[in-house]
């Protein structure tokens, strides 16, 4: 008897990537560059981002806020005056390079030198399926642990940059950022970790002058 096994997961990754490049693709005709922002629920994303649109001005921002459901991070962010979407994925646990192109050409690219998506809160699906961006940044918290590279190994092996959120709890948590650097070490060495504070802002100033550079610079 003749069958055929279709491995729909490499199929459907395939096809994400290909995807990723029409991303890419509509971004560099639009002179702007993506940044996909991945971490835990509650570690602290939307208020990280809040430093950032502060942080580097005079860039100008855009923001996907993606969310199985609700507008409660999207409400936060347009208070900052940057360009904002909400984008309800109805249950799936992750952004793919479609749902984010579309959202991208419905919010509209245009005047924006840089756009944020704040990606689904979880490690596990957003590290698998590429958007199209220029960095991926995790994000995640003290309170978390530092063994999470050890337990999401792919999150953080694909990341460009690792952001460690709530520095002003280290008192009270079992967190240590050398440990955390050592197990960064043996995933991909040559990932910058940056210690900050959404609260105080301490740590975010050195954060936004690598992103910008990272991005280009003071776009026009």
């Amino acid at each position: 008897m003749d069958y055929e096994i279709f491995e729909t997961k490499t199929r459907a990754l395939a096809d994400n990537d290909a995807a990723a490049e029409q991303t890419r693709a509509l971004m560099r005709e639009k002179g702007a560059k993506l940044v996909n922002l991945m971490g835990s629920p509650g570690a602290g994303k939307t208020s990280v981002l809040l430093r950032l649109i502060e942080g580097l001005k005079p860039l100008r921002v855009g923001v996907m806020e993606a969310d199985v459901d609700s507008d409660v991070d999207a409400r936060t962010v347009s208070s900052t005056g940057a360009r904002v979407i909400q984008l309800h994925t109805a249950g799936l646990c992750h952004m793919d390079a479609d749902m984010t192109r579309r959202g991208l050409e419905r919010m509209g690219v245009e005047g924006l030198d840089v756009v944020f998506l704040e990606n689904i809160g979880n490690l596990v699906c957003p590290a698998e399926f590429e958007v199209g961006a220029d960095l991926r940044v995790a994000i995640l918290s003290v309170p978390e642990g530092d063994d999470k590279p050890l337990k999401y190994p792919l999150m953080f092996r694909t990341v460009d940059c690792l952001v460690v959120n709530k520095l002003d709890t280290l008192p009270i948590f079992d967190f240590d950022l050398d440990r955390l650097r050592g197990h960064m070490a043996r995933l991909r060495p040559e990932v910058p970790v940056f210690p900050v504070s959404a609260r105080t802002g301490e740590g975010v100033a050195a954060l936004a002058g690598w992103l910008r550079n990272r991005l280009g610079g003071e776009q026009a």
